[in-house]
């Protein structure tokens, strides 16, 4: 009798272990980061306009790691922004390496929060997620959320666009044009669209083209505004290494609020810009 209660004893303690084993994790807590692996949030100039962002990786350890999904949260944003590319990078001991993460649309009624970094480490075939606090070292988060949310009250009032472009020859500007939609809905006002570290308007030389478009409830009438584009650097490094040239900073008052809204040509356009530009500026292929 003794051996039979031991041998069901354990019997059952294998059932319970098993159970365990195969009980969900719970979602809502996962451990901590270990403490020798070091999480920064990054972005370089050619993330901005693909709205992508690095989590940097040290792995302080003496041995490698290997870490697979990558996920990052903020009441800030809409959604979790999620790693680029599906796949598992190796962190060699004392290296820093970048994963890529796709940025997700702002949540705009919500203005505070801090991003929170989930990495689920691979060790002998078995995941392990862990969780901490994600350093925001270039203040990424904060300034992104308050132009798209801008941008997003303004486009209540009105759909603004980059809508054409009509190159030049060298020494006359080209043709940019800006259309202005209103919806009615709402009201606002356009100011002025910035020069940017490549192109600029006429003989501005830099600063502020004024704008001056006023948009009021029950508008509907569209605004073209014709912009004389001209470069503001003709070095042809400027050109082959441009990642913000064709990205406009635009002044905009939304709900009695100055700011700021960023208004990017669209690939095809940017593409026909560059070229015009070395062009223009006489290194172009012809």
């Amino acid at each position: 009798m003794r051996h039979r209660f031991a041998a069901s004893a354990a019997v059952a303690l294998a059932v319970m272990l098993l159970s365990a084993c195969r009980a969900p994790m719970d979602e809502s807590a996962p451990p901590p980061l270990p403490e020798d692996v070091a999480v920064v949030l990054w972005q370089w100039r050619s993330d901005v306009a693909v709205r992508q962002a690095q989590v940097q990786v040290h792995n302080g350890t003496e041995k490698p790691i290997e870490i697979s999904d990558v996920v990052v949260t903020d009441p800030r944003f809409a959604d979790a922004a999620t790693r680029v590319v599906d796949r598992v990078t190796t962190v060699p001991a004392g290296v820093t390496v970048d994963i890529r993460i796709q940025l997700p649309e702002m949540a705009c009624d919500v203005t505070e929060g801090e991003p929170t970094v989930q990495l689920t480490f691979v060790e002998r075939g078995f995941d392990d997620r862990r969780e901490g606090p994600l350093i925001d070292t270039l203040g990424i988060v904060s300034p992104m959320h308050e132009r798209e949310c801008r941008a997003d009250a303004l486009a209540d009032a009105a759909a603004v666009e980059l809508a054409s472009f009509e190159p030049s020859p060298a020494g006359s500007p080209a043709d940019l044009v800006l259309e202005i939609a209103p919806t009615g809905e709402a009201a606002a006002s356009i100011d002025g669209i910035l020069s940017t570290n490549l192109l600029t308007f006429g003989d501005l030389s830099g600063g502020t083209y004024p704008l001056g478009v006023e948009i009021t409830v029950g508008d509907s009438e569209p605004t073209t505004v014709h912009l004389p584009l001209v470069p503001w650097r003709c070095d042809p490094h400027a050109v082959q290494e441009d990642k913000r040239g064709t990205v406009f900073p635009v002044d905009v008052v939304v709900d009695g609020e100055p700011g700021v809204i960023q208004l990017a040509a669209p690939e095809e356009m940017r593409g026909r810009i560059l070229t015009w530009v070395a062009d223009w500026c006489g290194f172009g292929e012809g």
